[in-house]
């Protein structure tokens, strides 16, 4: 923003910006999480309709490693309840992080002396504003 701003809220603005930053990282990884766990789960989905007397391999690095359907199931199955504690967690952190930002954002504009919210139109204000 400015250079003209008090140090307090140079600082709240910082911290601001790199909350936004953590909220991104965050978001992102949640959809990289939420793309395993579809592949996942498609995955185990199809092995449902696989005759279990098929002889079956796994990716283990650049090598395919016989297996058996048991063994492909447990592993599948396993991985698509990881992911899912995966989801859940990053969306927990998604939510507290958006919380501090909302915090954050309320503390800034209560020290540049603005109840009324209006921060310079800030990027990331969004349409979920009203809920102050």
């Amino acid at each position: 923003m400015q250079g003209n701003l008090p140090p307090e809220a140079q600082e709240k603005l910082e911290e601001l910006q790199d909350l936004q930053e953590t909220a991104q990282q965050v978001a992102q990884q949640k959809q990289q999480a939420e793309t395993q766990l579809t592949e996942a789960q498609n995955a185990l989905d199809t092995l449902e309709d696989v005759d279990p007397d098929t002889g079956m391999y796994r990716e283990v690095g650049e090598l395919l490693v016989e297996t058996d359907y048991d063994e492909a199931e447990d592993d599948l199955s396993e991985k698509v309840d990881n992911l899912e504690v995966r989801v859940e967690t990053l969306e927990k952190q998604e939510q507290r992080v958006e919380e501090q930002f909302e915090e954050l954002q309320g503390e800034l504009q209560e020290m540049l002396g603005g109840g009324g919210g209006a921060l310079g139109g800030g990027p990331d204000v969004g349409p979920g504003a009203g809920g102050a």
